[in-house]
């Protein structure tokens, strides 16, 4: 790629998606920048959605650089791919994860044919993820700068504890095409300190935590403005004693320990969520440890299979797989369906803790990221 080509830089107000701007600008290429103005506490619900500060931070980083500054309101689209989604989910006993949809939907997917359409070559975030030619030499990192043609890979962020490649999850082949990580080869302080260094508005800007548009409210408390409670039973799952009451299946997920609303034993035991049965509502618990009842899994099913690379696997093999953003990547077993190429079963090494139904498995062949699917 070219240093002539235009690329548009989502500034989210953040430091992350800031020096990604300023690499690609030091780089010489066309750079603008765009804000994508997803979600605003329009109904008042507790808690608080920063945009306007993080538009008027974004806005404050593009005028320091100097580029072109637009804000693009993709609220409906958000709502209806994201937010639907999410609700969607939650009400069906699932455990979704808006951060890949709104990856795979909205900042490659709309945000993405947005830039397109208006006579840009790529867009670039602030993922820590790296980018690179499949056919390049291994080790040479693609910080959005090579001229090397496609198809690429898609692999871990050189910083372990930012890496963000289990949110890219299910990405396609021609998403990542277009797709710029201009930071994915920094480590955390050295961004800090390039940030610094050029005097950005938003050097020292903490980072934000979970999505805005549900900005700093817990996700309980989301849920209790858009999904009605449906209350049942509380029940240990080891002989069905009924403990107490809940608000509903959907402010619980798999492997819980926390805000269940029943006490421990004696004993100091910690009840923890092994299940939901829907013919009755009722959420099922047992004492956390390696013989709570469906706790633990060696082998799940995944549907809605998507890959980035362009030989996925059409038989067995072994892989890695993250079954959740913050855990290590873990041996297992991929056995693909014969009647259906977007799912597969899968075999762990050792058995792992809390895969709840909805929640995405991101699949692995060392530190590249080949794809992902959603837990049956």
């Amino acid at each position: 790629m070219s240093s002539s080509s235009r690329i548009l830089v989502a500034l989210s107000g953040g430091v992350d998606s800031a020096v990604a701007a300023l690499q690609l600008q030091r780089a010489g290429y066309d750079v603008e920048a765009a804000y994508m103005k997803n979600w605003i506490n329009e109904d008042e619900i507790i808690g608080d959605c920063p945009w306007q500060q993080d538009i008027t931070d974004a806005r404050a980083v593009a005028e320091h650089l100097g580029i072109p500054f637009r804000v693009v309101n993709l609220m409906q689209e958000y709502r209806e791919r994201v937010v639907a989604y999410l609700l969607d989910g939650y009400q069906r006993g699932l455990t979704p994860n808006p951060d890949v949809m709104c990856n795979r939907d909205i900042k490659f997917g709309v945000f993405a044919q947005w830039a397109r359409g208006h006579g840009f070559d790529a867009v670039a975030t602030g993922h820590y993820a790296q980018r690179r030619p499949l056919d390049a030499v291994a080790g040479v990192v693609d910080p959005g700068s090579p001229a090397a043609a496609g198809p690429f890979a898609l692999i871990e962020g050189a910083d372990p504890n930012k890496d963000q490649t289990y949110f890219l999850a299910l990405m396609s082949q021609a998403q990542l095409a277009l797709a710029r990580f201009p930071i994915g080869h920094l480590q955390k302080p050295e961004l800090r300190r390039l940030a610094a260094e050029a005097g950005l508005p938003n050097a020292t800007k903490k980072d934000s935590q979970g999505i805005c548009f549900i900005g700093q409210i817990k996700m309980a408390d989301f849920l209790r403005e858009y999904v009605p409670d449906a209350p049942g039973p509380i029940v240990r799952a080891t002989d069905d004693t009924v403990l107490g009451e809940h608000r509903g299946l959907h402010f619980y997920t798999l492997g819980q320990r926390r805000g269940i609303g029943i006490p421990s034993n004696t004993d100091g035991k910690a009840y923890v969520v092994v299940g939901k049965r829907a013919a009755d509502r009722a959420l099922l618990v047992a004492f956390d440890g390696p013989d709570a009842p469906g706790l633990h899994q060696s082998e799940v099913k995944v549907h809605s299979l998507r890959w980035n690379t362009p030989t996925p696997p059409t038989t067995a093999t072994d892989l890695e797989g993250k079954v959740r953003y913050r855990d290590p990547r873990v041996p297992l077993h991929f056995s693909p369906d014969p009647d259906d190429p977007t799912a597969a079963t899968i075999s762990f090494r050792d058995p792992q803790r809390g895969l709840a139904s909805g929640q995405i498995l991101a699949l692995y062949d060392g530190p590249r990221l080949l794809g992902g699917g959603v837990y049956l």
